[in-house]
Parts: structure tokens; C-alpha cells; sequence
């Protein structure tokens, strides 16, 4: 196993062997060593054949699986190869030894992809029982897509493109959903009426969601969308959102839902008047607050801590601690400000960031003071030790 690092998120890059078909994939590890695994499937136009690997899931925080759809130099919907669905079992296979690894569960997994990744998301967190399933724009009837618009997979994954081949494909998803297959699963299905296959592919098998306890449906309708390929793309935002609360263990509810209520042509001549009648202009750049007490690096007992300086313009101080708000301290008409905690602080290093308010709202740079806190019993301890030791 290699290491591939990109410019955002370092993935690790391996194959597993174990079998009838060897099965690429790159793996990140989880940030802060969250308990989810994404297993993301690819679309035909992705980069290596591997999905959404193009650094919008840096900021996920999960483990991110991401598996390889090339097969003898050949895409297969994960699927099969000449009817022969050995290969749909070594692509499980490696989820599941991934899980194994991680001490996962298919409820702590969330399975994703887009249009040709949509397919294979769907159809195995269907079959194999995958709490969570993001499918956008996908191909409900495979086999009839590929015979028409890929002929070359269309051959890989039957052999001899049959009727009969050709039927079992395009019968795989759907009769997995109206058998009620993994009825409980949390299950998000983005489609639009500006993508060409939508009334081939989707519309007609929305309805055999209706027993499934969490199915929702985001129709997009967006003047920027104009195709399939364009579908995902007008919908990252949300996309994310909803990926970043499922790896949190949030499985939201939204049912049938409508987006894209962009106006790229509205008159916006009223708010610019408006705006322009009431914007307020900062005219001058207001001072950062300067700290003169702790002095930077000094020592002080942790139940006598107080920070003061000199803000001039300022009507008060705000003050923070690794991101966390401390307080505010009020600026005399001397440009003095000062400030103090009721509660003792924690023992140790303290870095607290301080920046002045105007009368307007106005914010100013940040000023920065390092200093250390002790106990109260810590220097009078030490006085006597050094008592003792003298003359």
C-alpha cells in the first residue's frame, strides 16, 4: 500500500486481492478520529474513476473510503463483468473489511455517489443493509443506460447484450425497492426535471419509496442547470451540509422537497437604492487595543488575574480565549479599559486575543498577550524555601 497525498487530505492508496476481482480504492483517515466511514462510489467522468476525491470531503470529518470503478480497464457500475457478479462481491468485501478494521457497523457507514456512483450507493445500501445512502441522479435502469449511451461497459459488464441481460440489469434496483429492501435506512435521492434521463430514470420509481421510514426526495429546479452533469454541481452546498450531519449522527428528515429559487434577471434597482441611501463608511482605521497589563510572559496567581491597556476611539475592549468570548472590558474617556474574571483561571499558559469596538460597530486588528497562571500556595511555598536556604 502506497501513500498518495494530494494537496488537501492525505490518502492512503492500496488494493484488495482477496477476491475474484482486485478492488482499487484510497482511504483517509477520520479528523479527530470520528466513528463514521463514507464509502464514496464514482461517476463516469471522475478523475481516475474515483469519486468526489477532488478535495470537497477535506473537511469531512470521517473516514473516507473511496473505491475505484475500473475493472480490466473498464468501467462496471460495480456490478458485474460479463453477468458474472463475483465482482459486485469483491467490492463488499473490501467495505466490509474496512468496517472490520475500524470497528465499524453498516449503521455507522454512509454510502455516496453521483449518477453512475448513485446507482452502485443505492443499490448496495440496499442489498446489504447500510444505515445511511446519499444517491444523486442515478440510474435506476442500468442496463437499458449503458446499452444506449456506453456501449463498450454495456459489453463488459454482459458479454452478449441480450434482452435478457439487459432486463436483469435494469431489474436489480428496483426490485430491491419494492421488495422493501432495508426499509429503515436513512435515504436521500437528489434528481432534477433539467436532467435528460429524469423521466426515464427516476420519476418513474419515486413511488416505491412510500413504505421506506426515512425516504427524501430534493428536486432541484435551478436556471443553473441546464443538465445531468450539472444537477450534483448546483447542489454541493446543501450536499455537504447534509454529509457533515450524517458523519455527526444526525439523519435529518426533510421528505419531498424543492430548491433553486435563484433570479439571476431580478431587478435589483430598489436594494441598491436603499443601500445606497443608508451604507455607513468606516472613514478611519481604529486602533488595536494595546495590553499593558499581564506584561507578556508574566506570571500571575490564578485568582488575580486582570487585563487592562489603552483603546483610544474605542468604547470598549472584547477579549477571547481560543475562541471562546472571556468578556469585555468598557473604555473610559482617558482611553484606560480594564478587566476581570470572577472565576479562577487554570493553571498554566493562557494566549488571550483582544480587539477594540468603536460607537459605529467598527472592529479593530487583533492584539495578542501570552502569560502564565499559578497557584495561590505556589509562590508562598517557594518564599520559604528560599527563606530557609539564606544567610
Amino acid at each position: 500500500m502506497s501513500k498518495e497525498v494530494s494537496e488537501g487530505r492525505p490518502a492512503l492508496r492500496g488494493i484488495e486481492a482477496s477476491g475474484e476481482f482486485p478492488v482499487e480504492y484510497r482511504f483517509a483517515h477520520a479528523k479527530n478520529g470520528n466513528r463514521h466511514l463514507v464509502v464514496v462510489f464514482a461517476n463516469f467522468s471522475a478523475p481516475l474513476d474515483y469519486g468526489w476525491s477532488n478535495g470537497v470531503f477535506d473537511g469531512l470529518r470521517a473516514n473516507i473510503l473511496w473505491i475505484r470503478d475500473r475493472f480490466d480497464g473498464m468501467n462496471s457500475y460495480y456490478l458485474c463483468k460479463d453477468m458474472d457478479f463475483a465482482l459486485e462481491e469483491s467490492v463488499v468485501t473490501l467495505v466490509w473489511k474496512v468496517m472490520e478494521a475500524l470497528a465499524l457497523t453498516p449503521d455507522q457507514c454512509t454510502l455516496w455517489g453521483g449518477s453512475k456512483g448513485g446507482s452502485a450507493a443505492l443499490y448496495f445500501g440496499l442489498k446489504y443493509g447500510f444505515r445511511n445512502i446519499v444517491s444523486l441522479v442515478p440510474q435506476f435502469l442500468v442496463g437499458s443506460y449503458v446499452e444506449r449511451y456506453h456501449p463498450k461497459v454495456a459489453r463488459f459488464m454482459m458479454g452478449e447484450v441480450s434482452e435478457q441481460n439487459v432486463r436483469i440489469l435494469d431489474s436489480a434496483i428496483p426490485n430491491l425497492v419494492r421488495s422493501g429492501a432495508n426499509r429503515s435506512a436513512n435515504l436521500y435521492l437528489l434528481s432534477s426535471r433539467q436532467d435528460a434521463q429524469y423521466e426515464e430514470q427516476i420519476a418513474p420509481f419515486i413511488g416505491l419509496f412510500q413504505g421506506y421510514e426515512n425516504f427524501n426526495f430534493i428536486y432541484s429546479d435551478s436556471p443553473f442547470i441546464a443538465d445531468h452533469t450539472e444537477v450534483t454541481r448546483r447542489n454541493v452546498p446543501p450536499l455537504m451540509g447534509l454529509a457533515h450531519l450524517l458523519v455527526d449522527g444526525i439523519a435529518p428528515r426533510i421528505g419531498f422537497v424543492q430548491n433553486g429559487f435563484e433570479e439571476p434577471r431580478r431587478d435589483r434597482s430598489a436594494i441598491d437604492s436603499y443601500l445606497k441611501a443608508t451604507a455607513v463608511r468606516q472613514d478611519h482605521a481604529l486602533a488595536a487595543p494595546v495590553v499593558t497589563a499581564p506584561a507578556p510572559g508574566q506570571r500571575v496567581p490564578g485568582g488575580a488575574v486582570r487585563i487592562s491597556g489603552t483603546a483610544p476611539g474605542a468604547i470598549r475592549v472584547s477579549l477571547w480565549e481560543n475562541g471562546r468570548y472571556l468578556g469585555s472590558g468598557a473604555v473610559g474617556a482617558d482611553g484606560t479599559w480594564s478587566w476581570g474574571s470572577d472565576r479562577p483561571w487554570g493553571e498554566g499558559k493562557h494566549l488571550v486575543k483582544a480587539f477594540a469596538v468603536d460607537a459605529r460597530g467598527y472592529e479593530s486588528a487583533r492584539t495578542q498577550v501570552t502569560f502564565s497562571v499559578f497557584s495561590v500556595t505556589e509562590e508562598p511555598a517557594a518564599a520559604g524555601v528560599l527563606g530557609a536556604a539564606g544567610p
